[in-house]
């Protein structure tokens, strides 16, 4: 049975392995110009290399994103990384500029997947992308799974739709709230975030909870629900936003679409009892609350996060795997302080957590320890089942 791509974000070379491991096919990131996730870590050329060999090495694909809108100069600095990174047999680039699709159309053969910044939001639209030489439309969160299946058929190019993550209050590509409040420009890698801060609302006769409100702020998109509509639309791949986040959120994002559309070719369904396990382990990450958005139905006004943003999700990123030694111990790169007797999760790349008890920790010199530091090498006893680059998940509560 076929099932559509699943594309992860990779916003540094640790979340591209860790997305990769856990069962992405394909990855997308940013080299250190030209996206619009400047904030993020990026790519230095060194691991772009290392990414894309690391990827094509396990079967899966990268896609490089180019899709900040550019100005001359920034255009005539495009093509040395437009080489560099067709060397690298990159699978294809992210635009949703049309100087940047006729640059990269110029001078390399690399596959163009336009962008959701350039608000493909039908077909006839689609048409015109194609015979400029796109071949994927990543469509704006506008679209419903179903208009998405139409396109597809209409215009005979892939598309792309996000099946979770973070949401924006305006039309993919056309915010440009930070420019205004904090002259950072959204669309070229600059976007503050504005859309998630409170605001007053200036009504006669409002309640205080009406004047004082975060009405431009969206609940995350969550879509596993609806995995079934994806595939009976042929839609060719499914994309989590977050490039930006946690190498937990990158790792559990993989592990749990790709188990629901691994268990989906086995099985030709989803199963209920595992649905519930899925959305379980897809609220340990920090996340607001949850919709479909418009996946099905146009999104209203219970798609809208009215709260003020608060990190209070139990779960953090312990460490890594990164030696395992057959029945005496597993050495850990600690990523947050964990103490003796804390109840600790391994996340296989497959399968459900194995959950332990740390009753023993060593540090590099053999002495015993009773509280990890972060940056640092432990040993902690073997655990059954664990490999190396397996995160280790902790609960502080």
């Amino acid at each position: 049975m076929v099932v559509p791509e699943l594309l992860c974000p990779a916003g540094s070379l640790e979340k591209l392995k860790t997305a990769i491991l856990y069962g992405a096919n394909a990855v997308y990131l940013g080299g250190q110009k030209f996206g619009l996730r400047q904030a993020s870590d990026n790519f230095t050329y060194a691991e772009l290399e290392e990414g894309v060999q690391f990827a094509h090495a396990r079967g899966a694909h990268v896609y490089v994103v180019l899709n900040s809108f550019l100005h001359d100069k920034d255009l005539e600095e495009l093509p040395e990384f437009l080489a560099y990174i067709q060397s690298l047999r990159v699978d294809a680039v992210i635009v949703s500029d049309l100087g940047v699709v006729k640059t990269v159309a110029a001078h390399t053969d690399i596959p163009i997947h336009l962008s959701t910044q350039a608000s493909c939001l039908n077909s006839y639209s689609g048409q015109l992308w194609k015979k400029m030489g796109v071949r994927r439309l990543i469509l704006g969160r506008e679209v419903s799974i179903q208009e998405a299946g139409k396109i597809k058929k209409a215009t005979g190019l892939e598309v792309e739709l996000f099946v979770h993550g973070s949401m924006c209050m305006a039309f993919s590509g056309n915010c440009v709230i930070s420019n205004f409040t904090q002259g950072r420009d959204s669309n070229r890698g600059g976007c503050a975030h504005s859309c998630r801060f409170e605001y007053k609302i200036d009504f006669k006769n409002a309640s205080q909870q009406e004047l004082n409100a975060y009405f431009m702020s969206s609940k995350d998109l969550q879509g596993i629900r609806v995995l079934q509509e994806f595939i009976d639309a042929g839609i060719d791949s499914i994309k989590v936003e977050g490039r930006m986040k946690s190498p937990l959120y990158a790792g559990t994002m993989a592990k749990i679409y790709s188990d629901a559309l691994r268990y989906y070719q086995q099985h030709g369904n989803f199963n209920s009892e595992r649905m519930q396990y899925w959305e379980a382990e897809l609220s340990k990450v920090s996340h607001r609350s949850y919709t479909e958005a418009s996946l099905v139905e146009k999104a209203g006004e219970e798609s809208i996060y009215n709260e003020r943003e608060t990190d209070d999700n139990p779960f953090s990123v312990a460490g890594y795997v990164v030696e395992v030694v057959d029945g005496e111990h597993l050495l850990v790169e600690v990523k947050k302080a964990f103490n003796l007797q804390h109840q600790l999760e391994i996340l296989p790349f497959q399968g459900q957590p194995i959950t332990f008890t740390l009753n023993r920790m060593t540090d590099f010199f053999k002495l015993e320890v009773e509280r990890s530091r972060p940056s640092t090498l432990v040993k902690i006893p073997y655990i059954a089942g664990a490999q190396v680059y397996n995160l280790i998940r902790a609960c502080h509560t």
